[in-house]
């Protein structure tokens, strides 16, 4: 279902289902017909549902079109030959919905870098860990001190 508000010249056929006052930012056509939709709240690809902008933990732009990488760490590719200003506008809400990113040391191995970012509509922040490569972030001790690194973070912000 799609919705007729905020919609800023998105074609019927998009068949984008925004939810209430969710904005059109911009748009590109995919070769196989689908849009690549950017809005206030989210990413939309024509393979799936909408991809809010704390999820979106990388985009990228290569000669074969877009490539997104979630938080999860899941992997969506899009061809996208003209993409339009559809790669400005998903780099400037990504990097909106950040609000703290810092990286903590944990031992000789590495660290954590602890990221809060901006859940859509809400001034509710989600909090990540991502632990440096070498780092066990299954070991109890490494987890610990990164849960006590994130404590004392939020503490100092009042987050």
């Amino acid at each position: 279902m799609r919705l007729p508000w905020g919609s800023r010249g998105l074609p019927a056929t998009a068949a984008v289902a925004l939810e209430r006052g969710e904005r059109v930012l911009v748009h590109a056509r995919t070769p196989a017909g689908g849009y690549v939709v950017v809005t206030d709240r989210a990413l939309h690809l024509p393979d799936g549902g909408p991809l809010p902008w704390h999820r979106v933990e990388n985009a990228l732009w290569d000669e074969e079109g877009l490539r997104v990488v979630t938080t999860g760490g899941e992997e969506r590719r899009v061809p996208l030959p003209e993409p339009g200003r559809v790669p400005e506008a998903v780099r400037e809400r990504v990097t909106s919905s950040i609000l703290v990113n810092r990286h903590v040391r944990l031992g000789e191995r590495g660290g954590v870098r602890l990221v809060a970012r901006r859940m859509p509509g809400g001034a509710e922040a989600s909090w990540q860990m991502v632990f440096d490569g070498g780092v066990d972030s299954g070991d109890p001790g490494v987890r610990a001190a990164a849960e006590q690194a994130l404590a004392g973070l939020r503490r100092s912000l009042g987050v």
